[in-house]
């Protein structure tokens, strides 16, 4: 059995592709899918296909392949996208805003509940149904919201990278255990504090330098 801690983050990368890959066919009245079908489909090889899916614990069936129900199920389970995760969003530009904007993150079960950010002249204002509360007034928020019962466990972090440990430190307070960090900086964490840094810069070069390739 592979350690939870050790597991391949390409396989991780590339579940959401055969997510989406497999909700189109079920859509269309599919029922059972093979490797070689969402490899040809994806321009992969099958056999990588069948490692990805081995680290969600289904194995398909020779000859037949997969059920494509109990297999996004497997997906959506390992992801942790079959349950909601309460977060905390700080800076509301114009990624902050298209973020709070795209319906597709719902269906990932991201579930935010807070919305923050240091401009007073956003304070009240609404985003997508996201009323802007004043930074200086998180650890208030997360005590009321608390109260309710209601657990924030992630934050996401759309701020310059000046400010992105600020506000990841003050996110520590409120008890978040991961950090979707799109500044463009290395954050200081605690150990039980998990961060995945969004490269949008990186992404960015790697994709103009093969386009410069292409040229040569």
């Amino acid at each position: 059995m592979i350690n939870p801690k050790n597991l391949p983050i390409p396989s991780i990368q590339r579940l959401p592709r055969y997510l989406r890959l497999l909700e189109e066919a079920k859509a269309r009245g599919e029922r059972v899918v093979s490797c070689t079908r969402i490899a040809d489909d994806l321009g992969q090889l099958s056999v990588q296909v069948r490692k990805d899916l081995a680290i969600t614990g289904v194995t398909g069936r020779p000859k037949v392949g997969y059920r494509v129900d109990e297999l996004i199920d497997a997906i959506r389970n390992f992801l942790g996208w079959n349950q909601k995760t309460n977060a905390f969003l700080v800076g509301v530009g114009n990624l902050g805003s298209a973020i709070l904007n795209y319906a597709g993150f719902v269906t990932h079960g991201l579930n935010v509940v807070g919305v923050f950010d240091v401009n007073p002249r956003l304070r009240g204002k609404e985003v997508n149904g996201h009323k802007i509360i004043p930074f200086g007034e998180m650890l208030d928020y997360v005590k009321m919201l608390n109260g309710y019962g209601i657990v924030v466990q992630m934050g996401v972090i759309t701020v310059p990278a000046s400010a992105a440990q600020d506000v990841a430190d003050k996110l520590v307070q409120c008890g978040v255990r991961g950090i979707w960090n799109y500044a463009p900086t290395v954050l200081e964490l605690p150990e039980n504090v998990v961060c995945e840094n969004v490269k949008l810069s990186e992404s960015f070069a790697v994709l103009t330098n093969r386009m410069r390739n292409q040229d040569l």
